[in-house]
């Protein structure tokens, strides 16, 4: 035996595997009964595809995508995008999809910070305010959301008239025809304000990815990129002749104008997953906490800081590696649970689509939109999620 063949004898470690061997790794054991698998597998989805088609031409409905181009002949009553009967039902299916994005986020925003702050409520000496905080998460999350709709629901129909409207603060009016609130819009420019809020936010992510590719991303140059692009942005809006201009909501007449309307319906949607997913982000929130040794508590107090320096500063950073994981199951629940938007007449995704279904007959396309759509949604959140988890994520090896 050569000197090079009892050194490799004698080197740990498993020897380098080809292709073929790596395959062999991949596939594992018992490689002819999971092909076997995979065949009648496959034989079961063609007869089902088989099936389907069938069934389609026996009803005179042509399969594909095309009717997505068609005008639809219904309206959508909330939208972000202009819409009316006769655009395609393309145009539909964005609207619905940018009336579940909408909410979703804005239910993830709120119900993380109602979720934090009870959270930490809970964990307050004062009994009265922990035990109805016990009692809120108790009975919210013993409850199903959809009942909690209709609750939520009902109050917004149940809600005075314009003229006998609720208002809080000179500001903000509750009526049964929605909620009106100030709202803040640019006027004279060549681009409104959510144009160039979109455009400011593309151009921070973009800045943001490019740092990242160039190896280069830390926090401290990622803030002056990003403040750097918002002073861009400023500047071209004020060169541009915009001028911000803020409107109140004020009665006039019978009704109220000015300012930004929120619907019944996704008020109260809105408000049912706020309040359904912040009971359960707070006791998420509390038991990161609690998961943080007595100890951390003890040195804090030791150098002289107050319980809210404490939380901030020593505690909820250590909790977010066990907050985290967590909250991402609760935000991408969040979104699917939009969905029970149907039930209360907000005219979401999955209520234009099954529209569309019924109106075109093309339920399996349909079907495969939605399931696409919701899988792309949920897909990326949990990739951002997971990319910040693994940001605070602790470095090294468990002992």
């Amino acid at each position: 035996m050569s000197d090079r063949r009892v050194f490799r004898t004698l080197l740990p470690g498993s020897p380098r595997l080809g292709i073929i061997g790596k395959f062999r790794a991949w596939w594992g054991g018992w490689p002819f009964c999971q092909l076997a698998f995979l065949v009648a597998l496959a034989a079961l989805g063609a007869l089902f595809v088989s099936n389907v088609l069938d069934t389609m031409a026996r009803v005179g409905i042509l399969p594909g995508f095309g009717f997505l181009y068609s005008s639809a002949n219904f309206e959508i009553g909330e939208s972000p995008i202009g819409f009316r009967a006769g655009d395609t039902y393309l145009r539909a299916i964005i609207a619905g999809l940018l009336n579940t994005l909408k909410v979703s986020l804005l239910g993830c925003f709120f119900a993380t910070i109602c979720g934090v702050a009870i959270g930490i409520a809970g964990l307050s000496r004062n009994l009265l305010l922990s035990g109805l905080v016990r009692w809120f998460i108790e009975i919210t999350r013993n409850t199903p959301l959809l009942l909690q709709l209709f609750f939520w629901i009902s109050i917004a129909k149940a809600l005075p008239a314009p003229r006998q409207a609720s208002v809080f603060f000179g500001t903000v009016f509750l009526t049964n025809r929605g909620v009106y609130l100030p709202s803040l819009s640019l006027e004279a420019g060549p681009v409104g304000l959510h144009a160039a809020l979109t455009l400011t936010t593309c151009a921070c992510m973009a800045t943001l990815l490019l740092l990242r590719f160039a190896g280069r991303l830390t926090r401290r140059s990622g803030a002056v990129a990003i403040g750097l692009v918002l002073a861009a942005a400023l500047v071209f809006l004020f060169l541009s002749g915009a001028q911000p201009v803020a409107e109140v909501p004020s009665l006039s007449g019978f009704n109220i104008r000015g300012g930004v309307n929120l619907s019944p319906e996704f008020a109260a949607l809105l408000t049912g997953l706020v309040v359904k997913f912040s009971a359960l982000i707070a006791e998420i929130v509390r038991a990161g906490i609690q998961s943080v040794g007595s100890g951390q508590w003890e040195a804090a107090r030791a150098l002289g800081l107050h319980d809210g320096q404490i939380i901030h500063l020593v505690v909820l950073p250590q909790a977010l590696r066990v907050i985290t994981p967590l909250t991402t199951s609760s935000y991408l629940d969040l979104t699917k649970d939009s969905s029970l938007a149907v039930a209360i007449g907000f005219p979401d995704l999955v209520s234009v689509i099954n529209t569309t279904a019924n109106t075109t007959g093309q339920s399996m396309e349909a079907l495969a939109t939605l399931i696409g759509t919701f899988l792309a949604i949920n897909l990326t959140l949990s990739a951002l999620m997971n990319a910040y988890n693994s940001r605070i994520a602790l470095r090294g090896f468990a002992r």
